[in-house]
């Protein structure tokens, strides 16, 4: 199997190369869409309304939240 990385000069010690490691794999990692919502739905106002409630375990608990 041949490596995905070379060292060609010079003597990395094994923090350096794991640092090296790290960066490459974050610059190369594909970004998430943020979770927030858009500024539409911020206005919205279904978005105020309560959620139904479910009984179970803490349900009087969730009651008073939105």
């Amino acid at each position: 199997m041949k490596p995905h990385l070379r060292i060609v000069r010079g003597d990395a010690t094994p923090e350096e190369i794991a640092a090296l490691v790290a960066v490459l794999a974050t610059r190369a990692a594909p970004s998430r869409p943020s979770a927030a919502p858009s500024p539409q739905m911020w206005r919205n106002p279904a978005r105020r309304m309560r959620k139904p409630l479910s009984p179970g375990k803490a349900a009087w608990r969730m009651s008073a939240l939105p």
